[in-house]
């Protein structure tokens, strides 16, 4: 069967997933992740892609992005792909492709699922600078980072906003969510309502949902 084209859809968030090739360390240390984030703020402001967030794992990258227009999530994540394997390489005295393959992305629907991501990837570690949890917990805002609706709705000001949203993280996404989000980002799918994922599929046409396993049933003969 043919590899369907990658779901992106302009103006909607995309939980992305980069995996390391071979389980091997994306990031050594502290200076490898800021080096990544620079090179996502590079590559993201040069696309034209809003960065919501992000969790820098010992062997996988999850982002919280929404691309301006078609094409711009593509762009965005292959240039920061270049730059920062490019610095990595240079810097640990190494050659070749330190990702497993192509990224892996699911559309997020507006409202809860789209909160639920965006809770799901700054809770994915509890170390400090591996998450954008603190830009949203009081540590102090990044200028690279914005905001989704969902998040300004959780209070009047900052201060409200902040205190909630550390309710929510220490609270935690139900696991079988985070894991739902996981396999949707995984399968390039739409995360979020069956009419969602059909308006989601009527305007990439192609599936939004994998399909039922098995053969369709035939129908009843009827004579």
């Amino acid at each position: 069967m043919a590899r369907l084209p990658r779901l992106e859809i302009a103006g909607q968030a995309h939980l992305v997933i980069q995996r390391s090739n071979g389980g091997q360390a994306a990031f050594a240390d502290r200076q490898d992740r800021q080096a990544f984030v620079a090179a996502l703020r590079e590559a993201a402001a040069a696309a034209k892609v809003q960065v919501h967030a992000y969790a820098l794992l010992g062997t996988e990258v999850q982002l919280l992005l929404t691309p301006a227009e078609r094409g711009a999530l593509g762009r965005a994540v292959q240039a920061l792909g270049r730059r920062y394997v490019s610095a990595y390489n240079r810097r640990h005295g190494r050659a070749g492709t330190l990702w497993d393959g192509r990224f892996r992305a699911a559309v997020m629907e507006p409202g809860p699922t789209r909160l639920a991501a965006l809770q799901a990837v700054d809770a994915a570690s509890s170390e400090p600078g591996f998450t954008s949890a603190g830009h949203r917990t009081g540590a102090g805002r990044d200028p690279m980072l914005v905001d989704p609706p969902e998040f300004w709705q959780l209070g009047n000001t900052p201060f409200e906003r902040d205190a909630a949203y550390r309710a929510r993280l220490a609270e935690g996404v139900a696991p079988a969510v985070v894991e739902w989000l996981r396999q949707a980002a995984l399968g390039g799918w739409a995360a979020g309502s069956e009419a969602f994922a059909a308006e989601v599929a009527a305007a990439a046409a192609r599936p939004a949902r994998p399909r039922p396993r098995g053969r369709p049933r035939k129908a009843a003969n009827r004579s």
